[in-house]
């Protein structure tokens, strides 16, 4: 697949990006680049490589430890959200330096 001028003025449109000429240019080559990349990737045969969890260990980890309870630091304990207290509407809004009745207001920042 190849990304076409057409796709990266798309995309800079999207990302409301105003790009010259030789920047497109540049972003195509590139762009294209990086796909190459990948194609050629995708051409290793991995079938005898086993799946991965992580890609790294993280410092500190035991190495002891086996599969899954390597990583037991990344979790914590669901808590539903209907059991801890929010703050009440109108004290959220009470220091807000521009407010209506129920919404924090912001001043526009994207214009097209």
């Amino acid at each position: 697949m190849k990304v076409t001028d057409k796709d990266v003025a798309y995309v800079a449109d999207l990302a409301n990006l105003e790009l010259t000429e030789e920047e497109r240019a540049g972003m195509l080559r590139d762009l294209n680049s990086i796909l190459e990349y990948v194609d050629r990737l995708n051409e290793l045969d991995t079938s005898e490589v086993p799946p991965m969890a992580q890609v790294s260990d993280r410092y500190g980890v035991d190495e002891a430890k086996q599969g899954s309870a390597r990583f037991a630091y990344a979790s914590r304990e669901d808590v539903l959200e209907g059991l801890r207290k929010s703050l009440p509407h109108e004290e959220a809004l009470a220091n807000a330096p521009d407010a209506d009745d129920d919404f924090f207001r912001v001043p526009k920042v994207i214009e097209r």
